[in-house]
């Protein structure tokens, strides 16, 4: 229940961070009418991000794939590569092509 709380004040902070930046998340409209928030964040790096970051930063990644690159990391250690990533169960080279520009493994 606390990790729940932190991982909501993370994201609310990190949106606020967003929109001081002048990164906004933009709506897109779907065929009934109603807002769905798309959030996009300019890169991610998947050796210190927790699960519900990766799963807002990575394209075609859902929360329990995010957790799955937790896993793996937590068992194998730091991804030494970006390619490195494919081998997570459930990310395949096209994830990791679809997603390379926004993808970090060192603090920039």
């Amino acid at each position: 229940m606390k990790m729940l709380f932190l991982h909501k004040l993370l994201l609310s902070e990190f949106l606020f961070a967003m929109v001081l930046l002048g990164q906004t998340a933009h709506a897109t409209q779907s065929e009934e009418s109603s807002a769905e928030m798309t959030i996009t964040m300019p890169w991610v790096n998947i050796n210190t991000a927790d699960a519900p970051t990766l799963a807002i930063a990575l394209d075609g990644v859902g929360e329990s794939r995010a957790e799955d690159i937790v896993a793996y990391r937590e068992q194998h250690g730091e991804f030494k590569s970006i390619e490195a990533l494919a081998e997570v169960r459930g990310i395949g080279p096209a994830t990791v092509e679809r997603n390379r520009d926004r993808i970090r493994i060192a603090e920039e």
